[in-house]
This record gives structure tokens, sequence and C-alpha cells, in this order.
């Protein structure tokens, strides 16, 4: 895949330019020192991949990918530790690489993408849908199966998703998951709750059943979640 390396210090840029180097899987096209000047590149280019730097001046990195209408797969390289978790809010960031970067992490990222590009991605009429979600729990990366979610609780900055096997309580928004939810089988049903309707038990006045739990429908959403269901 074709990425560019966007750094203000040369040697990063030259170190990750050596690793990219040594492995078959990324082809660098360009080098910036500065982020604008690379969103003029991609006016005219497109790129698969960025390794992008936070810390920059005038520019920084979340000001680049805040920039972008069309965003390439991210890798930000960092000496802050500290911003893994702001970090994945973004999106298209698929990993966080901390300076001074190792061969054998830098390869652990590629895999990762590689993964995540093979194993979420399926294309079906041009429409891209995903079998898996990537969620931030206690600064590790987990990988959840959607079709394993039964519900998500809004618990007020923070969201509870509840799968067959566990929960996870995640720093986010329902309207953030919401928008990486197949809409075909995820429905927001009140503003606490999104449901998977392929989980639906039964129904009740305004209220549904989902596994043991008992979940408001405002009234709003009812007609919108009754056109969803195949009814007899």
């Amino acid at each position: 895949m074709n990425c560019i390396i966007i750094d203000d210090d040369a040697t990063a840029r030259l170190i990750i330019k050596e690793l990219c180097s040594k492995s078959e899987e990324v082809h660098v096209l360009e080098e910036f020192s500065s982020a604008i000047e690379a969103i003029k590149y991609l006016n005219t280019t497109e790129v698969d991949l960025v390794y992008l730097d936070i810390h920059m001046p005038t520019f920084s990195g979340f000001d680049f990918i805040k920039t972008l209408k069309k965003l390439p797969k991210i890798i930000l390289t960092t000496s802050d530790k500290n911003l893994a978790l702001k970090a994945f809010e973004y999106k298209g960031v698929v990993d966080y690489l901390v300076k001074p970067i190792s061969k054998n992490r830098f390869q652990k990222s590629l895999e990762k993408l590689d993964a995540l590009l093979s194993e979420t991605e399926s294309k079906t009429e041009g429409i891209v849908t995903y079998e898996f979600l990537y969620v931030n729990v206690d600064k590790r990366l987990v990988k959840l199966k959607i079709s394993d979610i039964y519900l998500i609780e809004a618990k007020g900055d923070y969201i509870n998703i509840k799968t067959k096997t566990k929960n996870y309580i995640v720093h986010s928004s329902l309207k953030k998951i919401q928008d990486k939810l197949p809409a075909d089988s995820f429905f927001k049903v009140h503003r606490s709750f999104i449901i998977n309707t392929s989980e639906i038990i039964d129904i009740e006045d305004n209220t549904v059943l989902i596994q043991k739990e008992v979940i408001p429908v405002s009234r709003s959403n009812k007609g919108e979640l009754m056109k969803k269901l195949n009814l007899l």
C-alpha cells in the first residue's frame, strides 16, 4: 500500500522511511515536515496510509485529521505516551506508535492494519460493511464481533457495550458508535439505548425485551422500529 510520512523531525522521518523500506507491504510516496504541505499533496494524490506525528508546530496531527474530508488510514507516531485514548477517538486511526519505534513494533502495526482491512471489510454492491469493531478498554484495543453485541447503553460520557459473553465500558457516545454499526440490524430505540434488532425477544407497549433486559422505546422511534421487523 502507498503511504506518506508527516513529521517535523527529519530524523524521525528517516527512521520510518527505513522501516518502510524493509517491508514489502508499504511503499513511501512522499514525506513532509509540515501537515499543511501534506494536505496540499493529498488534494491531488490518493494514499492508503499516513504515518503522522502528533506534536508539530502551528498545525498538529489532530488538526490534520480534522481537516481532511476523505481520510486514509492513520498510524500516529509520537513521543507522547499520554494521548492514546484521545487518539483513537479520531476516525481513521489504526495504531499509536511511541518513539523510538522498534522494528518489531512497526511490523506489528502493519499486521494490525492488514487484519483490520482483511477481516473487517467486505464489499457488497459497493457498500462497505464491517464484521468487527475495535474499542478502547483500559488503554487496550479490544476486538468485538458486531453480531455478538445485543445492547448499547449510554452512561454519561461513557457507553456500556453488552455482548453475549461480556460487557465493555468505553469512553464514547451513542452517536459515535451508531455511525460504525450496520443500520439494517442496529437501531436507536431511545436516547440512551441502541439495540440489535435481531436479538429482540418480544415487544410490549413501549418496551422491548432483549436477552433478559426490558428496554424502553420512545414513542417517536416505535413506528420506525416496527418497519424494521419482519412482521406477519
